[in-house]
């Protein structure tokens, strides 16, 4: 096999003057052909019709596994013949997109694959405007891909004691100060919510603090990120043959600790904050039991209806802090609820609270890859959160609206002057298979998201 390949495009003229080629290449179902001319190894990609960004992310992407898999060491575009091809697109978010999808098309974890070593095929796009566009394509790949990696990582190995330490090595390098609170400290700053579902794990739960100043007179922007590590459901124990993909209900985690990286390594002016309470939610003689009520550091009681809803008790401690730091804008975000796949299915996350801000996060989420659909706090829902205990119950009374009903208990605790949205990313947190720049595993949505929501809300 070649050790070099030429990334072109169909109407290019070394494809038009050879019919069988032209011929060759029109006949193929995939959207690229390898195809052999001369000595030359060349890819023809064909014509992209209504192209957007995310179909260069796509296109890219599936050329990346398709020359990885086959152990081509580089692959050559010139920045014209890419530009050109999409001509009806900025040409700088062009070469950023498409190696941001070209990275991330080939992503793999292999860690516990025995045969199997990771490779990537090599990039070069050739031109003299190109390299800062590729730069930070580079960045934004190796964010989502962090993001990726913390979810793929088994629950023994990434755990509430061991996050902290990844996140220290992952930042170290960077402009953000990484801040953990440990057992002993959440119970001198009451962090209740983390405290009570982390009871039953043989792992002590933490809060982690990612503190990055590009521009400290931006508003601060608290970005929090559910960190549960492993989610058995507690006493009232999930169902399924695999349970598995629970070690990815850290997906807001991974988020906003990609969202950070992204933003440190862009050097960004924004003044942001990340907030990441961790836990384990499992099995013991000292797990949190149905009924119990957990108090708060607001005064807020809450009786635990279900421990199966635990993202929400740990986000409420977070957003408490959010309000302490007097964050103007807060993200939260979280595999929260089933409901959310239920509405909008796996394709797509949804996002609740501030109106405007939320049409302006679907918006960026159009152009950046990581789809959300702004959804509604329905008010004469909020009541079917009552307690007959306590000043509220962690699960609704009714049968349906999950993801609205966990919104409207996250609201609760919402501090006043904060504007704020709720994205549940429990859909897109993974595919099933591997697809344009997606393998089948974890997808490390969301990084993109905040990090560019951050920075628009900073200008």
């Amino acid at each position: 096999m070649s050790t070099e390949v030429k990334i072109i495009f169909v109407n290019d003229p070394i494809v038009t003057k050879i019919g069988a080629v032209k011929q060759f290449v029109a006949n193929q179902t995939a959207g690229h052909s390898s195809v052999l001319i001369g000595e030359t190894h060349y890819i023809v990609v064909k014509e992209c019709k209504g192209a957007t960004l995310e179909k260069v992310r796509a296109t890219a992407g599936n050329i990346a596994r398709d020359v990885s898999a086959q152990k081509v060491d580089t692959a050559m575009i010139e920045e014209g013949i890419l530009t050109t091809a999409f001509a009806n697109l900025d040409k700088g978010a062009v070469i950023t997109a498409f190696v941001e999808g070209w990275q991330l098309g080939a992503y793999q974890f292999v860690t516990y694959k025995s045969n199997v070593t990771a490779f990537q095929t090599t990039l070069q796009v050739t031109g003299e405007e190109a390299q800062a566009f590729v730069e930070v394509g580079q960045i934004r790949a190796e964010a989502t891909a962090f993001s990726r990696d913390l979810m793929n990582e088994l629950s023994n190995v990434l755990n509430p004691e061991t996050f902290p330490e990844v996140l220290k090595k992952n930042f170290a390098d960077t402009g953000v100060e990484v801040n953990v609170l440990d057992k002993d400290k959440l119970k001198q700053m009451d962090m209740n919510g983390v405290l009570t579902v982390g009871r039953g794990s043989v792992y002590k739960p933490a809060f982690v603090e990612l503190v990055y100043k590009g521009d400290a007179s931006k508003p601060l922007v608290a970005l929090v990120g559910k960190g549960v590590t492993f989610d058995t459901g507690g006493i009232s124990l999930k169902s399924g043959k695999d349970l598995s993909d629970m070690r990815m209900d850290m997906g807001g985690a991974a988020a906003v600790a990609g969202a950070m990286t992204l933003l440190a390594k862009s050097e960004a002016p924004v003044n942001v904050v990340a907030l990441i309470p961790m836990v384990e939610n499992n099995i013991d003689r000292t797990s949190v039991l149905p009924g119990e009520v957990i108090t708060y550091k607001n005064g807020l009681t809450v009786q635990v209806g279900n421990t199966d809803a635990e993202g929400r008790l740990i986000l409420a401690d977070a957003l408490i802090r959010a309000g302490e730091w007097k964050a103007e804008y807060i993200v939260n975000i979280a595999t929260l609820t089933g409901a959310i796949c239920n509405a909008l299915g796996l394709e797509i996350g949804g996002v609740f609270g501030d109106e405007q801000l939320s049409a302006d996060m679907k918006k960026i989420g159009d152009t950046n890859g990581d789809f959300i659909w702004p959804m509604p706090l329905v008010e004469a829902y909020d009541k079917s959160l009552d307690s007959d205990y306590a000043d509220m119950n962690n699960i609704s009374s009714l049968s349906e609206a999950g993801s609205i009903t966990a919104a409207l208990f996250l609201r609760r605790f919402v501090p006043k002057d904060s504007k704020w949205l709720h994205v549940d990313m429990a859909g897109p947190m993974e595919k099933s298979s591997a697809a344009g720049y997606y393998a089948k595993s974890a997808t490390g949505y969301g990084a993109r998201l905040l990090a560019d929501f951050t920075t628009h809300v900073s200008k």
